[in-house]
């Protein structure tokens, strides 16, 4: 169907290490995210992907969901200070649980690590590619110069778990995970999706307006459904919010991390006035739910791209569908005169994590040594096998 996103600005030069167990590699040798994380440097942004909580130099992991959570932030930590930067920097956050369990655990680790205006985040459960892993972290980190700003906004109460509302980064607004909460209690609030997704996405107006911006302004997010039957008339509401050409979005199916809860939804915005929708083969911009992609200025923020061809999806087969989603992906990125080699970032959803290795190496031909975060979880379509989202610079 579709999904999400991180950012990046400005037009400076690209570099990229991979990290492994601390250590930096070379292109040549450079192992898969399910052997190490990596990092990923590009403009004023820096992305940090496939972390888990192995010992530097093993792969090894801790017992305890409280020991890998420690791990994989100090393993974060070093991955940033290549770069010049630590868990300050950090404006963006997605933890994934292979435990929705884990959840309180994980907080009480993650707390200590950021005590002072922590980063946006959004936390669900999934499968994970590493046999054992608990935890597995995805970040951006702001750099230095850019000026970063959190954004409380007024009636809205201070988030009760370790992260906050929105970080204005630059020209960049990242917006948390954004649930049911009444936001003068943040108690949660029940009912139909629909009626959620009307509170989410009201929420999320509430931060978009303190950092003044407004819908118009965001550029890709990220959906996630507790019942993927909830899929339409979620979108319903969901679109009725944004003006088109609308965001770049991805949607999934995620156990969230309160029963009460039927979706989530994580943004992007950007406030610059060169904001448009990009279409393969120089459609018309689209009017649909979603847009392919937005580029404003240099980066250009894809949606979740699925694995259909011409003859329909490949049955069965997830090497096949990701072959296909890459080939889709690279007409959008032509039509903004990009290619994969300008890609800064990519997230990976695959319903069979079983897959995850075959489908790695298929992305990884394309975008090799790029930050990749690849997690199990059931896709919009029964049909679809993989859904792949990539952000891009110029």
């Amino acid at each position: 169907m579709d999904r999400s996103v991180a950012a990046t600005c400005g037009g400076f030069l690209l570099a990229s290490v991979l990290l492994l167990g601390g250590r930096v590699g070379d292109r040549a040798s450079a192992p898969g995210v399910m052997d190490s994380w990596s990092v990923q440097a590009a403009g004023e942004f820096v992305y940090v992907s496939g972390v888990v909580g192995r010992r530097p130099g093993s792969q090894e992991l801790p017992e305890g969901i409280e020991a890998q959570v420690r791990q994989a932030l100090e393993n974060v930590r070093a991955a940033l200070r290549s770069e010049g930067l630590d868990l300050s920097h950090v404006v963006s956050s997605n933890v994934f649980l292979s435990d929705a369990r884990n959840f309180q655990a994980m907080n009480e680790v993650y707390r200590t690590h950021f005590p002072n205006d922590p980063p946006t985040r959004a936390t669900v459960e999934a499968d994970l590619p590493v046999p054992g892993a608990l935890v597995q972290l995805t970040m951006v980190a702001a750099r230095r110069e850019v000026s970063r700003r959190v954004i409380t906004p007024g009636g809205m109460q201070r988030p009760g778990l370790p992260y906050s509302w929105g970080i204005l980064a630059g020209n960049t607004l990242f917006i948390a995970g954004a649930t049911s909460r009444n936001p003068a209690t943040y108690q949660p609030e029940g009912g139909d999706v629909a009626s959620q997704t009307r509170r989410v996405m009201q929420n999320i107006g509430n931060v978009l307006d303190a950092a003044d911006m407004d819908y118009g302004d965001v550029v890709g997010c990220k959906v996630f459904l507790s019942d993927a039957r909830d899929f339409r008339a979620m979108s319903e509401v969901y679109s009725s919010f944004f003006p088109a050409p609308r965001p770049a979005r991805a949607t999934v199916r995620a156990r969230l991390m309160n029963p009460t809860f039927r979706t989530e939804v994580q943004c992007v915005a950007v406030n610059d006035p060169s904001r448009q929708a990009v279409v393969a083969g120089g459609g018309a911009s689209p009017t649909g739910p979603f847009s392919p992609a937005i580029q404003v200025g240099d980066r250009l923020f894809l949606a979740g791209t699925l694995g259909r061809g011409p003859d329909g999806y490949a049955r069965g087969d997830a090497e096949a569908q990701a072959r296909q989603t890459l080939d889709n992906i690279l007409a959008t990125l032509r039509a903004a005169e990009m290619s994969f080699d300008n890609v800064v970032d990519v997230a990976v959803w695959i319903t069979d994590i079983r897959t995850a290795r075959a489908v790695e190496q298929i992305v990884r031909e394309a975008v090799p040594n790029r930050p990749i975060t690849i997690v199990g979880s059931a896709l919009m379509s029964t049909a679809a096998l993989v859904e792949i989202m990539m952000t891009a610079e110029r």
